[in-house]
Parts: C-alpha cells; structure tokens; sequence
C-alpha cells in the first residue's frame, strides 16, 4: 500500500509540476483572419499541456479603432492609424515581454508584416520562439528561420516540441 501511495504522490506531483511550475505563457504571432489560434488552443487542452495563450487583437475593427476609442476623434486616416498602431504596439510589446514562449504562424494566404515584426521583436528579447511555416515559405524565411529556435511546418509540430518540455 505504501509503494501505491507513493507512486500516486510522484504522480500527483508531476501532474502539480506541470500545471503550477510549468504553465508557459505562448505569444501566439500570426494572422487574424482564420481560426488557428483556436485549432492549436484546443490541440493543447486535448493533449493536457498546461498553456496559457495571449497574443495580438483579433478583433481587426477593435484594433483599428482603438486609438480613437482611448484618445479621441484623430484629423484623418494618417493619425487614426498611428493612434491604434502606439496602443497596439504597446499591448504587443507587453505581452510578449511576459510571454515565455512565441509562435509565430506565417501562412501562404495573408501579408505577414506583422508575424514577422513580432517573431522579430521576440527572437531580440531572447524569447524561445517556434515559426509555423509552409513548405513553400522556406526561402522567403530562411534569415528568420535561421535566427529562430525551431522551425515546423505544422501547428501539432510545434505542439510537439512544447509537449518535449514537459517529459
């Protein structure tokens, strides 16, 4: 009886381990246009990984307006959008400075500025970054590859590669 109890111990402590030492705070960087953010949310919680997600606005009419919304009415186009982009930038900025981990997804679909200001800005900080890429990104990439800890192609790959932390 002692030996099980122990075992349930270890266990009960490595499950503790996982969910309250280890819970990893994941920058997800990419597109806002398609649900893959809530794909590889749900792959995560599927697979138990102790994860807690945070990223850019998804809400694209939120993001753009959020400068009028905080500041005030803007003169025009040029001054609406540096009011949203310092309000966005400063969320993007803090939030990956907390993050422990960033994954940015480029697909083949969307212009990828801002993935890659934010891969960017992560690989400075020393974030371990993961980039989801397509085959036929590798060449327009590489540099940013090359700089990134890990590069896949997949979203369950990159989950893989958190899943290899916890073992």
């Amino acid at each position: 009886m002692l030996i099980k109890d122990l075992a349930q111990t270890q266990e009960e402590y490595l499950k503790n381990f996982k969910e309250e030492t280890m819970n990893l705070i994941v920058y997800l960087a990419g597109q806002i246009h398609d649900d893959w953010r809530e794909q590889l949310k749900a792959q995560a919680e599927k697979r138990n990984l102790p994860l807690t997600f945070v990223g850019p606005q998804t809400d694209h009419d939120r993001s753009d307006q959020i400068g009028e919304a905080i500041i005030g009415k803007q003169p025009g186009d040029y001054y609406r959008d540096e009011a949203a982009s310092a309000i966005n930038n400063f969320r993007t900025e803090l939030l990956i400075q907390k993050a422990d981990v960033v994954i940015g997804l480029f697909g083949e679909k969307y212009r990828q500025w801002n993935t890659a200001m934010d891969v960017t800005r992560a690989i400075s900080l020393n974030k371990p970054t993961i980039i989801i890429r397509p085959e036929s990104l590798i060449h327009p990439l590489k540099e940013l590859s090359n700089k990134a800890n890990v590069t896949v192609e997949t979203i369950e790959q990159a989950l893989d590669v958190l899943a290899y932390v916890y073992e």
